[in-house]
């Protein structure tokens, strides 16, 4: 999701969108998934010089990714859409509360225990070998661009940047997860259970493990018969619940959760054993799949009012 907190910040994206080719562009990307840039100037009969400008105008604003592979005749320009979404919080006032914002790689779990079919592997290798959980503790997993795993967990720390007075008011975080099986399954449902400072918040039942297009930032060197994106899910945890993609999962809320000043915030992702649907879990970064980003935490706070000595 593409977040815009203040409106006038706004304002070259609004220009940038103000082009009905520009808009023609984003819809194309949208219904087609990544293309070339010859592709799409084919889509929409104008020229690749024509087009050249306006590609660079989306890019600079963050609204598509273009990536360079190799082709039959030289290199290839690939575009696609960098977010689906785009907030713009016009009312937010600095003065009544704030966002804090970070993002965890994949790899930088503080604890797991994972069990086969299970792997990790950075943009350019596997670390290790396939099957052989005794690879989650290699140093290199700090590079990390996925890891899968049959059954079992792991788990992050999020940094607590709340200071004095500051009050969260939602915690929402987002990730690209699919179900984990031997090769891909398309309808591979799976149970993932999510747990925020040892609470399980809610469970969501992923659909599958999704192998038959190649994602959007999957290295070319990936094999073809393992999955290759995920589903971009969104956790969000507020005083009245907790929810995914906006939808009420629990009653869970922050009182419960216990977020203060300097606590410590824990993520537990899990896909158990026993569960109905015991379908693995895939966790992507922004090297692989369809959504350039890793594990994204927003943390929105309100400020409290100073005490007024009497």
């Amino acid at each position: 999701m593409k977040q815009i907190h203040e409106l006038r910040s706004a304002l070259r994206l609004f220009k940038c969108l103000g082009s009905e080719i520009r808009i023609d562009i984003l819809e194309l990307l949208l219904a087609k998934g990544k293309l070339s840039m010859a592709s799409i100037a084919s889509e929409l009969r104008i020229t690749n010089g024509a087009l050249s400008p306006h590609v660079r105008e989306l890019e600079a604003n963050g609204l598509i990714t273009v990536t360079e592979v190799p082709g039959k005749h030289g290199t290839l320009r690939i575009c696609a859409v960098a977010d689906q979404q785009i907030l713009i919080d016009m009312m937010r006032n600095p003065e009544e509360g704030g966002l804090y914002e970070t993002e965890i790689s994949v790899g930088q779990y503080t604890d797991y225990s994972v069990f086969p079919t299970c792997g990790i592997s950075t943009p350019e290798h596997l670390i290790g070998t396939e099957d052989e959980p005794c690879f989650f503790a290699s140093p290199e997993r700090v590079s990390a661009g996925i890891l899968w795993l049959g059954h079992g967990y792991v788990q992050y720390i999020i940094p607590n940047y709340l200071k004095p007075r500051q009050v969260l008011k939602e915690l929402l975080i987002s990730m690209e997860i699919s179900s984990e099986a031997p090769g891909y399954q398309e309808d591979w449902p799976s149970d993932i259970t999510f747990s925020i400072n040892g609470i399980d918040v809610c469970t969501w039942t992923l659909p599958g493990d999704f192998g038959k297009v190649r994602g959007i930032y999957t290295p070319q060197w990936w094999n073809a018969n393992w999955n290759q994106y995920g589903q971009l899910k969104f956790l969000s945890v507020d005083n009245a619940g907790t929810y995914i993609d906006g939808i009420r999962r629990s009653d869970t809320t922050l009182k419960d959760l216990n977020i203060t000043e300097g606590t410590a915030i824990t993520l537990r992702l899990s896909a158990p054993e026993d569960a109905e649907h015991s379908g693995g879990l895939t966790i992507f970064g922004r090297s692989f799949g369809n959504y350039k980003q890793d594990i994204r935490v927003r943390m929105e706070y309100t400020n409290e009012p100073e005490s007024s000595d009497r």
